[in-house]
């Protein structure tokens, strides 16, 4: 329907809608942005002015504005081509997953191993060119899969590939916004209700006012009136604070990244199957937006993505970016070229002039928390609604790897907190309730896992019994080194996952022969009259 209402319109590089689609993912990109700067300041103690503003940032403030830039270019040329004014350019910004691995598996243990040896700025420096190491890794992974991934895409069904994105949406896009925003629900409840007013009720607001600006404006004023009468958590001498990191900071390329790859070993156990979900995750990503109207290649997004990785890890970025989740619901809110144009721009400017500590002391995070759960709502949506209707148990037991995921790190996270590991609770975990062991398995490689069992499931609907064993093969040989359903890549690293999906195969096979064999007897032509009488 999209692609006839916008049929024969010249394209545009900006229109009324750009301004919903820039608020909505500057604001979730810049939201970003301060985590991971929180990350590096904080969890990792990367030191302030040298490394974090003067090397981390402006080397965002390149691979980011590039992505951006390059998805608008794509967006513009395929507008063009099929004569269409309603392409949405695809979102792009650091990859939220990579976010928290980079640096609580990479970063933060390099940093406590030589802590104490080393001291604590010679710890940092190695944290940073470890996780720069591990980001050219990545890169270089999700170039390879440029090559691979249109095959895969070509032979995998949409509800297995929208299924595990639906997870993806559900379970790390939706759940954490969502419980912050009942921890001030006084404000999150306003912005929550414009921005389902407008983006999905399609309400003009007053003076054309786009809704994702409209719910952060109001949002941050309500937040700072509540402060003004002591009630909430902003705090205004952290503003004054903030503004002095204001300055230009330009990238500066370094050789960071090479001395971090002399140790490449251990980078290898977590950078591999890492680089296998970030072109899975943009397979997924391309197909979400294809089935929402827009048909990109998906070689050209993941070059982008690699090459984005790379160069930003050249410059100092241990964070690689990626095509994000989200196409549709841009789209649904009037999205199309320009909104990625100038979130690029921004983006660059708010790294290059250090204003992410300004902004996370002015713009309270709950004002912006509604327009990532909208995200996973149109996401988790999609799944459904862009997939035969049959397909939808396929949908379902995709997702579940990703809660999986999220319920495996809820746990450690509250262990972690309680300093308690839990290989030591593990079955008093059992005995409440918490199947810890097998809810770490089944959400090892969650995206991989979901789009295995998603697709599994989808031919079986479709009785396509086969190619169901091709995918339960698949699904062994990731589980067998550790690809899927696993903590680690090794030589038989969950043998008894990969035993299990053998087994569904074979059955598989084994039922799909005898459907062969049904079929080719109903279909056989009845003997002829004469050779009927000859035989009796």
């Amino acid at each position: 329907m999209a692609m006839q209402q916008g049929r024969g319109a010249a394209a545009q590089l900006w229109v009324p809608g750009d301004w919903n689609g820039f608020f909505g993912l500057f604001t979730n990109v810049v939201l970003n942005v301060i985590v991971l700067t929180t990350l590096c300041l904080f969890v990792v103690h990367l030191p302030a002015d040298s490394i974090v503003y003067g090397r981390v940032l402006p080397a965002l403030g390149i691979a980011l504005p590039i992505g951006n830039l390059y998805y608008a270019y794509l967006a513009l040329r395929l507008a063009k081509r099929e004569g269409r004014s309603d392409v949405t350019a695809m979102p792009y910004g650091p990859s939220v997953p990579h976010m928290f691995i980079v640096v609580l598996v990479i970063m933060l243990p390099t940093y406590l191993t030589h802590e104490k040896t080393d001291g604590a700025e010679k710890a940092a420096l190695l944290a940073w060119q470890a996780g720069l190491a591990w980001a050219f890794i990545i890169g270089v992974i999700v170039l390879i899969g440029a090559f691979i991934g249109p095959t895969i895409r070509k032979y995998t069904p949409r509800a297995a590939m929208l299924g595990t994105l639906a997870g993806i949406s559900i379970a790390f896009i939706s759940m954490r916004p969502a419980f912050q925003m009942w921890d001030t629900p006084w404000i999150a409840f306003v912005s929550l209700a414009i921005v389902l007013i407008s983006w999905t009720a399609n309400v003009r607001l007053p003076g054309g006012v786009p809704g994702g600006l409209a719910a952060v404006i109001l949002g941050t004023l309500i937040g700072w009136v509540a402060h003004l009468f002591g009630w909430g958590g902003l705090q205004g001498a952290q503003v004054a604070e903030a503004f002095g990191k204001f300055g230009l900071h330009l990238p500066i390329p370094g050789g960071e990244v090479f001395q971090g790859l002399a140790d490449i070993g251990p980078l290898l156990v977590t950078a591999i199957p890492l680089g296998v979900y970030n072109f899975t995750e943009g397979m997924n990503n391309v197909e979400s937006a294809a089935a929402a109207g827009d048909n990109y290649n998906l070689r050209h997004i993941l070059l982008a993505d690699g090459i984005g990785a790379i160069v930003g890890s050249i410059l100092g970025s241990p964070f690689p970016p990626a095509v994000y989740i989200g196409h549709p619901g841009w789209k649904s809110v009037g999205g199309r070229i320009g909104y990625s144009l100038a979130t690029g721009v921004v983006i660059g400017l708010v790294c290059f002039l250090g204003l992410t500590a300004e902004l996370l002391a002015i713009v309270p995070a709950v004002a912006i928390l509604p327009i990532l759960l909208y995200i996973g709502l149109v996401i988790g949506a999609q799944a459904f609604t862009a997939s035969p209707a049959k397909h939808a148990p396929a949908v379902v037991l995709a997702i579940i790897p990703n809660i999986a995921a999220w319920g495996v790190l809820q746990v450690d996270g509250a262990l972690g907190a309680a300093g308690v590991s839990p290989d030591k609770v593990i079955d008093a975990l059992g005995n409440n309730g918490v199947l810890y062991h097998g809810m770490s398995l089944l959400g090892g490689g969650a995206v991989l896992a979901g789009l295995i069992l998603g697709a599994m499931a989808a031919f079986i609907i479709d009785r396509d019994f086969n190619r169901a064993a091709i995918y339960s093969l698949a699904g062994a040989v990731l589980a067998f080194f550790g690809f899927i359903h696993g903590v680690k890549l090794s030589w038989m690293a969950e043998w008894q996952v990969a035993l299990g999906y053998a087994l569904f195969a074979v059955i598989c096979y084994v039922v799909g022969a005898r459907e062969s064999v049904v079929a080719s007897e109903s279909t056989a032509p009845e003997p002829a009259a004469a050779e009927v009488r000859a035989a009796e």
